[in-house]
């Protein structure tokens, strides 16, 4: 089993854990890569039996972009902050990698997601068609995540109007600051700031949230698992800046977004929890004290 290590960079503890870790792989005769979190990534992912992240949350959602639909486990062990994804590293990274090899692990099935984008000049009727043939859509049309995709005011800071259905039936036209579409695995992040609700990781539909819509009736909504999100935005100048943000990542467009589609990934991000406490334990920890 070969081993990819993804480490932070920046993160003095996780760049020593790393090659503490590479050591030890060694001396088991596994072979091991160390990349950094944000180093261009250009090897074949299905060559690697298991992934380790090591660093905060941000390290572990960019493994998960890494691993893609391939299948392939992720570890991650937390040095950063909040670590609300990762598992503890307070017993050193040896244990909780020899575990994970071994299968002395939970593996969790994650629901994960894709964000299709139609552009100012696009044909929309490839947009229509590309739900079915993503071939059809232009290069950089089409992200992964699997914390959330947020569709957000500008730089100019006005609200903008857009509006929202969910497979096909219109839910409701809003102005506010922008709207957040995530995974039960991104409600702790984005989401749950926004106000929407803490979601348990096997709930496998998506959530939609308004950020501060200019109304007192709009809430959070959750989908079923084969829901399709759409979102909508009209042509006016304030529209005209709107950002598409993914896993807390900016996407960048040459002309205005009009549509954004968001739906459920065909297949899920494997992540592997060593010794961690349950969700609403974890929950409970993190968010009530």
């Amino acid at each position: 089993m070969d081993v990819l290590i993804i480490q932070n960079g920046s993160n003095p503890k996780a760049v020593d854990a790393s090659h503490m870790l590479t050591a030890f792989l060694a001396s088991q005769g596994i072979d091991s890569t160390i990349i950094g979190a944000y180093d261009d990534f250009d090897m074949e992912i299905g060559d690697f039996g298991l992934i380790v992240s090591l660093g905060g949350d941000g390290t572990m959602l960019r493994a998960s972009h890494i691993a893609g639909t391939s299948g392939v486990p992720i570890l991650g062990l937390n040095f950063g902050h909040l670590g609300f994804l990762v598992n503890k590293s307070d017993n050193g990274v040896i244990d909780a990698v020899t575990a994970a090899i071994c299968g002395d692990v939970v593996r969790e099935e994650r629901t994960n997601f894709v964000v299709e984008v139609l552009c100012d000049g696009d044909d929309e009727n490839a947009f229509d068609s590309a739900f079915c043939s993503p071939d059809l859509l232009p290069a950089g049309r089409r992200f992964r995540g699997l914390n959330e995709a947020a569709l957000t005011r500008g730089p100019s800071g006005r609200i903008i109007d857009l509006s929202y259905s969910v497979s096909g039936e219109h839910v409701a036209s809003i102005r506010s600051d922008g709207i957040v579409v995530a995974t039960a695995t991104g409600s702790t992040a984005y989401a749950l700031s926004v106000g929407g609700p803490l979601v348990a990781p096997g709930f496998g539909g998506l959530v939609i949230v308004p950020v501060a819509p200019h109304t007192l009736v709009a809430r959070a909504l959750l989908t079923d698992p084969q829901d399709v999100v759409e979102i909508e935005l009209e042509s006016n100048s304030a529209n005209n800046e709107a950002t598409l943000i993914v896993d807390g990542e900016m996407m960048d467009f040459e002309t205005p977004i009009r549509r954004i589609r968001v739906f459920k990934g065909e297949e899920p991000t494997v992540m592997l929890q060593y010794r961690k406490e349950g969700f609403y334990e974890h929950v409970s920890n993190v968010f009530f004290k």
